[in-house]
Protein backbone atom coordinates (compact mmCIF):
# COMPACT_ATOMS: atom_id res chain seq x y z
CA UNK A 1 0.00 0.00 0.00
CA UNK A 2 2.66 2.30 0.77
CA UNK A 3 3.94 2.36 -3.09
CA UNK A 4 0.61 3.45 -4.37
CA UNK A 5 0.48 5.93 -2.07
CA UNK A 6 3.81 7.14 -2.75
CA UNK A 7 3.43 7.19 -6.33
CA UNK A 8 0.06 9.52 -5.99
CA UNK A 9 2.28 11.87 -3.93
CA UNK A 10 4.78 11.64 -6.70
CA UNK A 11 2.43 12.11 -9.34
CA UNK A 12 0.42 14.91 -7.72
CA UNK A 13 3.59 16.80 -6.73
CA UNK A 14 4.72 16.49 -10.77
CA UNK A 15 1.28 18.07 -11.61
CA UNK A 16 1.78 20.92 -9.26
CA UNK A 17 5.21 21.54 -10.90
CA UNK A 18 3.93 21.11 -14.42
CA UNK A 19 0.74 23.71 -13.52
CA UNK A 20 3.31 25.91 -11.97
CA UNK A 21 5.71 25.96 -15.01
CA UNK A 22 2.43 26.94 -17.23
CA UNK A 23 2.11 30.13 -14.87
CA UNK A 24 5.39 30.80 -15.11
CA UNK A 25 5.64 30.63 -19.08
CA UNK A 26 1.93 32.46 -19.32
CA UNK A 27 3.50 35.17 -17.85
CA UNK A 28 6.76 35.28 -19.21
CA UNK A 29 4.99 35.57 -22.88
CA UNK A 30 2.54 37.74 -21.18
CA UNK A 31 5.51 39.92 -20.26
CA UNK A 32 7.21 39.70 -24.16
CA UNK A 33 4.02 40.41 -25.96
CA UNK A 34 3.58 43.91 -23.65
CA UNK A 35 7.48 45.03 -24.14
CA UNK A 36 7.23 44.62 -27.64
CA UNK A 37 4.08 46.36 -27.78
CA UNK A 38 5.32 49.68 -26.10
CA UNK A 39 8.67 49.20 -28.17
CA UNK A 40 8.97 51.45 -31.04
CA UNK A 41 11.71 52.29 -34.14
CA UNK A 42 12.36 55.68 -34.67
CA UNK A 43 15.31 57.25 -37.27
CA UNK A 44 16.54 60.69 -35.96
CA UNK A 45 17.47 62.69 -39.14
CA UNK A 46 19.95 66.00 -37.05
CA UNK A 47 21.29 67.81 -39.91
CA UNK A 48 21.16 65.25 -42.22
CA UNK A 49 22.89 62.78 -39.91
CA UNK A 50 20.51 59.51 -39.61
CA UNK A 51 20.67 57.69 -36.37
CA UNK A 52 18.42 54.46 -35.95
CA UNK A 53 16.85 54.42 -32.40
CA UNK A 54 14.33 52.97 -29.84
CA UNK A 55 11.82 54.50 -28.32
CA UNK A 56 9.70 53.14 -25.29
CA UNK A 57 6.70 55.19 -25.46
CA UNK A 58 6.70 59.12 -24.93
CA UNK A 59 7.31 62.14 -26.94
CA UNK A 60 9.60 63.38 -29.54
CA UNK A 61 11.17 65.44 -26.93
CA UNK A 62 11.79 62.06 -24.63
CA UNK A 63 13.50 60.63 -27.49
CA UNK A 64 15.99 63.54 -28.12
CA UNK A 65 16.64 63.85 -24.53
CA UNK A 66 17.56 59.96 -24.15
CA UNK A 67 19.64 60.20 -27.25
CA UNK A 68 21.29 63.01 -25.74
CA UNK A 69 20.38 65.36 -28.60
CA UNK A 70 19.92 69.21 -26.66
CA UNK A 71 17.76 71.43 -28.92
CA UNK A 72 17.82 75.16 -28.49
CA UNK A 73 15.26 78.05 -29.03
CA UNK A 74 16.96 78.35 -32.86
CA UNK A 75 16.76 74.97 -33.57
CA UNK A 76 14.30 73.35 -35.52
CA UNK A 77 12.72 70.32 -34.33
CA UNK A 78 9.81 68.40 -36.30
CA UNK A 79 7.28 66.84 -35.39
CA UNK A 80 7.32 68.83 -32.73
CA UNK A 81 9.05 68.33 -29.45
CA UNK A 82 5.42 67.41 -27.58
CA UNK A 83 4.12 64.96 -30.18
CA UNK A 84 3.95 61.45 -29.05
CA UNK A 85 6.15 59.11 -30.88
CA UNK A 86 4.75 56.28 -33.38
CA UNK A 87 6.60 53.59 -34.74
CA UNK A 88 8.91 53.97 -37.93
CA UNK A 89 8.59 57.65 -37.51
CA UNK A 90 11.61 59.93 -38.51
CA UNK A 91 12.33 63.04 -35.94
CA UNK A 92 14.14 65.77 -38.40
CA UNK A 93 16.40 68.20 -36.17
CA UNK A 94 18.16 70.90 -37.74
CA UNK A 95 20.52 73.06 -35.60
CA UNK A 96 20.53 77.15 -35.69
CA UNK A 97 23.54 78.86 -37.03
CA UNK A 98 24.26 82.34 -36.60
CA UNK A 99 25.15 84.39 -39.31
CA UNK A 100 26.59 88.55 -39.26
CA UNK A 101 25.47 89.40 -42.75
CA UNK A 102 27.21 92.96 -43.85
CA UNK A 103 25.32 94.23 -47.46
CA UNK A 104 27.13 97.67 -48.20
CA UNK A 105 28.54 97.85 -45.38
CA UNK A 106 25.17 97.41 -43.09
CA UNK A 107 25.41 94.44 -40.58
CA UNK A 108 22.68 92.79 -39.12
CA UNK A 109 23.09 89.55 -37.52
CA UNK A 110 20.75 86.44 -38.37
CA UNK A 111 19.25 82.77 -36.92
CA UNK A 112 19.68 80.12 -39.71
CA UNK A 113 19.17 76.53 -40.02
CA UNK A 114 20.87 76.62 -43.73
CA UNK A 115 23.74 74.61 -43.98
CA UNK A 116 25.42 76.29 -46.14
CA UNK A 117 26.04 80.31 -47.61
CA UNK A 118 24.19 80.07 -50.63
CA UNK A 119 21.08 78.34 -48.87
CA UNK A 120 21.54 80.60 -46.21
CA UNK A 121 21.25 83.89 -48.47
CA UNK A 122 18.25 82.27 -50.00
CA UNK A 123 16.02 81.68 -46.77
CA UNK A 124 16.99 84.97 -45.71
CA UNK A 125 16.09 86.37 -49.46
CA UNK A 126 19.34 88.37 -49.85
CA UNK A 127 19.82 89.42 -53.54
CA UNK A 128 23.50 88.83 -54.04
CA UNK A 129 23.33 88.25 -57.87
CA UNK A 130 26.66 89.05 -59.31
CA UNK A 131 28.02 90.17 -55.51
CA UNK A 132 30.88 89.74 -54.09
CA UNK A 133 31.12 87.60 -50.98
CA UNK A 134 33.73 86.77 -48.67
CA UNK A 135 33.06 83.29 -48.41
CA UNK A 136 32.08 80.79 -51.43
CA UNK A 137 28.47 80.30 -51.93
CA UNK A 138 29.31 76.53 -51.50
CA UNK A 139 30.93 77.19 -47.86
CA UNK A 140 29.18 75.06 -44.88
CA UNK A 141 27.76 77.23 -42.18
CA UNK A 142 28.92 75.13 -39.10
CA UNK A 143 27.37 75.35 -35.51
CA UNK A 144 29.65 78.28 -34.61
CA UNK A 145 28.23 80.33 -36.97
CA UNK A 146 29.63 82.69 -40.07
CA UNK A 147 30.55 86.26 -40.20
CA UNK A 148 29.97 87.35 -44.48
CA UNK A 149 30.71 90.07 -46.08
CA UNK A 150 28.50 90.98 -49.23
CA UNK A 151 29.30 93.94 -51.39
CA UNK A 152 26.54 94.30 -54.34
CA UNK A 153 27.12 96.16 -57.84
CA UNK A 154 27.04 99.29 -58.00
CA UNK A 155 27.19 102.44 -60.87
CA UNK A 156 29.80 104.83 -60.13
CA UNK A 157 31.88 107.09 -62.21
CA UNK A 158 35.65 107.91 -62.08
CA UNK A 159 37.15 110.81 -63.06
CA UNK A 160 40.41 111.67 -63.53
CA UNK A 161 43.21 112.90 -66.21
CA UNK A 162 40.83 114.30 -68.08
CA UNK A 163 38.94 110.91 -68.91
CA UNK A 164 35.52 109.82 -67.69
CA UNK A 165 34.73 106.23 -66.71
CA UNK A 166 31.25 104.36 -66.19
CA UNK A 167 31.74 101.22 -64.21
CA UNK A 168 29.95 98.35 -62.11
CA UNK A 169 32.09 97.41 -59.19
CA UNK A 170 31.85 95.45 -56.68
CA UNK A 171 34.76 96.93 -54.48
CA UNK A 172 34.49 97.68 -51.12
CA UNK A 173 35.73 100.87 -51.05
CA UNK A 174 36.84 104.12 -53.08
CA UNK A 175 40.26 102.93 -53.07
CA UNK A 176 39.18 99.23 -54.26
CA UNK A 177 37.53 100.97 -56.85
CA UNK A 178 40.31 103.08 -58.30
CA UNK A 179 42.50 99.73 -58.39
CA UNK A 180 39.10 98.71 -60.59
CA UNK A 181 39.84 101.53 -62.93
CA UNK A 182 43.27 101.75 -63.37
CA UNK A 183 43.88 104.98 -61.32
CA UNK A 184 46.81 105.24 -59.30
CA UNK A 185 47.25 107.91 -56.48
CA UNK A 186 50.09 110.02 -55.89
CA UNK A 187 51.17 111.91 -53.19
CA UNK A 188 49.59 115.09 -52.73
CA UNK A 189 47.14 114.59 -54.99
CA UNK A 190 43.88 115.10 -54.38
CA UNK A 191 40.36 113.03 -54.63
CA UNK A 192 36.35 114.27 -53.71
CA UNK A 193 35.98 110.98 -51.36
CA UNK A 194 38.11 109.42 -48.31
CA UNK A 195 40.11 106.19 -49.72
CA UNK A 196 37.74 104.25 -46.87
CA UNK A 197 34.67 105.33 -48.27
CA UNK A 198 32.36 102.99 -48.95
CA UNK A 199 30.65 102.73 -52.49
CA UNK A 200 27.16 104.42 -53.15
CA UNK A 201 24.67 103.90 -56.16
CA UNK A 202 25.54 106.73 -58.67
CA UNK A 203 28.86 107.79 -56.88
CA UNK A 204 31.38 110.12 -58.49
CA UNK A 205 34.76 109.78 -57.39
CA UNK A 206 36.79 112.85 -58.56
CA UNK A 207 40.67 112.37 -58.91
CA UNK A 208 42.29 115.76 -59.05
CA UNK A 209 46.08 115.67 -60.00
CA UNK A 210 48.33 118.28 -57.78
CA UNK A 211 51.69 119.45 -58.56
CA UNK A 212 54.07 121.63 -57.23
CA UNK A 213 56.81 123.95 -58.89
CA UNK A 214 58.95 127.10 -57.85
CA UNK A 215 58.66 130.00 -60.14
CA UNK A 216 60.28 133.61 -60.27
CA UNK A 217 59.45 137.01 -61.77
CA UNK A 218 61.04 140.72 -62.09
CA UNK A 219 59.00 142.61 -60.32
CA UNK A 220 59.26 147.31 -60.27
CA UNK A 221 59.87 148.82 -57.40
CA UNK A 222 58.33 152.29 -57.64
CA UNK A 223 60.49 154.81 -56.74
CA UNK A 224 59.09 157.43 -53.62
CA UNK A 225 59.41 161.09 -53.60
CA UNK A 226 60.12 163.65 -51.49
CA UNK A 227 60.10 167.48 -51.26
CA UNK A 228 62.68 170.36 -50.02
CA UNK A 229 61.74 173.80 -49.55
CA UNK A 230 64.57 176.03 -50.94
CA UNK A 231 64.78 180.16 -50.84
CA UNK A 232 66.61 179.77 -54.36
CA UNK A 233 63.46 179.56 -55.99
CA UNK A 234 60.05 181.92 -55.34
CA UNK A 235 57.53 180.52 -54.19
CA UNK A 236 55.33 178.52 -56.28
CA UNK A 237 57.90 177.34 -58.52
CA UNK A 238 59.53 173.91 -58.19
CA UNK A 239 62.42 172.49 -59.48
CA UNK A 240 63.45 168.41 -59.97
CA UNK A 241 66.70 168.17 -58.32
CA UNK A 242 67.05 164.21 -58.29
CA UNK A 243 64.67 162.61 -61.05
CA UNK A 244 63.27 159.50 -59.68
CA UNK A 245 64.29 156.02 -61.04
CA UNK A 246 62.35 152.73 -60.20
CA UNK A 247 63.64 150.21 -58.62
CA UNK A 248 63.89 145.84 -59.43
CA UNK A 249 63.43 142.67 -57.20
CA UNK A 250 63.21 138.93 -58.06
CA UNK A 251 60.85 137.77 -56.38
CA UNK A 252 60.13 133.78 -55.68
CA UNK A 253 56.95 131.96 -55.50
CA UNK A 254 55.74 128.11 -54.61
CA UNK A 255 53.24 127.67 -57.24
CA UNK A 256 50.27 124.92 -57.00
CA UNK A 257 49.22 123.14 -60.29
CA UNK A 258 45.71 121.61 -60.22
CA UNK A 259 44.62 119.37 -63.11
CA UNK A 260 47.27 121.56 -65.24
CA UNK A 261 46.39 125.06 -63.97
CA UNK A 262 47.81 127.42 -61.58
CA UNK A 263 45.49 127.62 -58.36
CA UNK A 264 48.48 128.92 -55.86
CA UNK A 265 51.27 131.50 -56.77
CA UNK A 266 52.70 132.28 -52.79
CA UNK A 267 55.86 134.56 -52.44
CA UNK A 268 58.48 132.79 -50.76
CA UNK A 269 61.09 135.15 -50.88
CA UNK A 270 62.48 138.21 -53.01
CA UNK A 271 65.93 139.74 -53.82
CA UNK A 272 66.14 143.51 -54.55
CA UNK A 273 68.27 143.52 -57.72
CA UNK A 274 67.96 147.81 -58.01
CA UNK A 275 66.98 149.60 -55.16
CA UNK A 276 64.98 152.95 -56.79
CA UNK A 277 65.82 156.03 -56.31
CA UNK A 278 63.82 158.82 -54.87
CA UNK A 279 62.77 162.12 -56.66
CA UNK A 280 63.52 164.89 -54.86
CA UNK A 281 61.61 168.43 -55.76
CA UNK A 282 62.81 171.47 -54.52
CA UNK A 283 59.73 174.05 -53.89
CA UNK A 284 60.82 177.81 -53.45
CA UNK A 285 60.02 179.71 -50.42
CA UNK A 286 61.83 183.18 -51.37
CA UNK A 287 59.77 185.58 -51.72
CA UNK A 288 58.57 187.10 -55.45
CA UNK A 289 59.86 191.38 -55.97
CA UNK A 290 57.47 193.32 -55.95
CA UNK A 291 57.06 195.53 -59.22
CA UNK A 292 58.85 198.38 -60.28
CA UNK A 293 56.14 201.04 -59.67
CA UNK A 294 55.95 203.06 -63.08
CA UNK A 295 53.33 204.49 -64.99
CA UNK A 296 50.35 202.99 -66.19
CA UNK A 297 50.79 200.64 -69.45
CA UNK A 298 50.31 202.03 -72.40
CA UNK A 299 48.54 200.12 -75.62
CA UNK A 300 50.05 197.89 -77.04
CA UNK A 301 50.44 197.77 -80.80
CA UNK A 302 47.08 197.10 -82.40
CA UNK A 303 49.35 194.51 -84.75
CA UNK A 304 50.13 192.65 -81.62
CA UNK A 305 46.22 192.03 -80.45
CA UNK A 306 47.08 193.41 -77.09
CA UNK A 307 45.29 195.20 -74.64
CA UNK A 308 45.25 198.87 -73.09
CA UNK A 309 49.29 199.47 -72.22
CA UNK A 310 50.89 202.86 -70.80
CA UNK A 311 53.76 205.30 -71.30
CA UNK A 312 56.83 204.43 -70.20
CA UNK A 313 58.74 207.54 -71.08
CA UNK A 314 61.27 208.72 -73.40
CA UNK A 315 62.19 207.21 -76.59
CA UNK A 316 60.57 203.61 -75.74
CA UNK A 317 57.39 205.02 -76.57
CA UNK A 318 57.77 206.42 -80.32
CA UNK A 319 59.44 202.71 -81.25
CA UNK A 320 57.35 200.66 -83.43
CA UNK A 321 56.68 197.93 -80.79
CA UNK A 322 53.94 196.60 -83.34
CA UNK A 323 56.85 195.36 -86.35
CA UNK A 324 59.05 194.14 -83.38
CA UNK A 325 56.02 191.73 -82.01
CA UNK A 326 55.42 190.74 -85.57
CA UNK A 327 58.71 189.73 -85.98
CA UNK A 328 59.04 188.34 -82.88
CA UNK A 329 55.58 186.05 -82.05
CA UNK A 330 53.94 186.83 -85.19
CA UNK A 331 51.63 189.30 -82.80
CA UNK A 332 50.65 185.96 -80.57
CA UNK A 333 51.06 187.37 -77.28
CA UNK A 334 50.55 183.65 -75.80
CA UNK A 335 52.75 181.84 -77.87
CA UNK A 336 56.04 179.98 -76.72
CA UNK A 337 58.78 178.58 -78.65
CA UNK A 338 59.57 175.14 -79.40
CA UNK A 339 62.48 174.67 -76.71
CA UNK A 340 60.10 176.34 -73.92
CA UNK A 341 62.11 178.77 -72.84
CA UNK A 342 60.67 182.19 -74.59
CA UNK A 343 57.00 183.68 -74.21
CA UNK A 344 54.60 185.99 -75.57
CA UNK A 345 55.22 188.86 -78.14
CA UNK A 346 58.56 189.86 -77.50
CA UNK A 347 59.88 186.29 -76.89
CA UNK A 348 60.45 187.07 -73.07
CA UNK A 349 62.75 184.29 -71.35
CA UNK A 350 61.19 183.92 -67.90
CA UNK A 351 64.32 185.38 -66.08
CA UNK A 352 64.73 188.76 -68.03
CA UNK A 353 60.79 188.82 -67.62
CA UNK A 354 61.28 189.02 -63.70
CA UNK A 355 64.14 190.60 -63.88
CA UNK A 356 61.48 193.87 -64.92
CA UNK A 357 59.18 193.11 -62.57
CA UNK A 358 56.95 190.72 -64.38
CA UNK A 359 55.13 187.66 -62.40
CA UNK A 360 53.94 184.08 -64.00
CA UNK A 361 55.11 183.76 -67.38
CA UNK A 362 55.25 186.36 -70.34
CA UNK A 363 52.45 184.28 -72.58
CA UNK A 364 50.27 184.36 -69.74
CA UNK A 365 49.90 188.22 -69.27
CA UNK A 366 48.20 190.36 -71.25
CA UNK A 367 49.50 192.08 -74.43
CA UNK A 368 49.47 195.56 -73.06
CA UNK A 369 51.62 194.28 -70.22
CA UNK A 370 53.82 192.25 -72.44
CA UNK A 371 54.33 195.42 -74.25
CA UNK A 372 54.85 197.53 -70.93
CA UNK A 373 57.27 195.15 -69.92
CA UNK A 374 59.58 195.19 -73.27
CA UNK A 375 59.28 199.09 -73.30
CA UNK A 376 61.01 198.75 -69.73
CA UNK A 377 63.63 196.49 -70.62
CA UNK A 378 64.52 199.05 -73.74
CA UNK A 379 65.35 201.37 -71.52
CA UNK A 380 68.11 199.08 -69.74
CA UNK A 381 69.22 197.22 -72.22
CA UNK A 382 68.55 199.33 -75.68
CA UNK A 383 67.15 196.94 -78.61
CA UNK A 384 70.18 194.58 -78.42
CA UNK A 385 67.57 192.57 -76.51
CA UNK A 386 66.29 191.42 -79.32
CA UNK A 387 69.37 191.29 -82.24
CA UNK A 388 67.16 189.57 -84.96
CA UNK A 389 64.51 191.43 -84.99
CA UNK A 390 65.34 194.97 -82.80
CA UNK A 391 66.35 196.95 -86.13
CA UNK A 392 62.13 196.98 -86.80
CA UNK A 393 61.72 199.20 -83.92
Amino acid sequence: MPFPLASAVRRSSRTVRIAAGGTCLAAVVGGTVAFTAFDKDVVIDADGQRTQASAFGGTVADVLEKQGITVGEHDLVAPAATTDVSDGQTIVVRYGRQLTLTVDGQTKTYWTTAQTVDAALSDLDVRADGAKLSASRSEPLGRAGLALDVTTPKAVTVLADGQTKNLTSTAADVNGLLAEAGVTMRPGDEMSNAGADALSAGMVVTVVRVDRSASTETVAIAHGSRTENTDTLFTGEKKVVTPGVDGSKTVSYADVFRDGVRSQHDVIGEVVDAAPVEEVVQVGTKAKPKPVPVAAPAAAPSSSGGGGGGSVGGSADGLNWGALARCESGGNPSIVSSNGKYHGLYQFSVSTWKAVGGSGLPSQASAGEQTYRAKLLYQRAGAGQWPVCGKNL
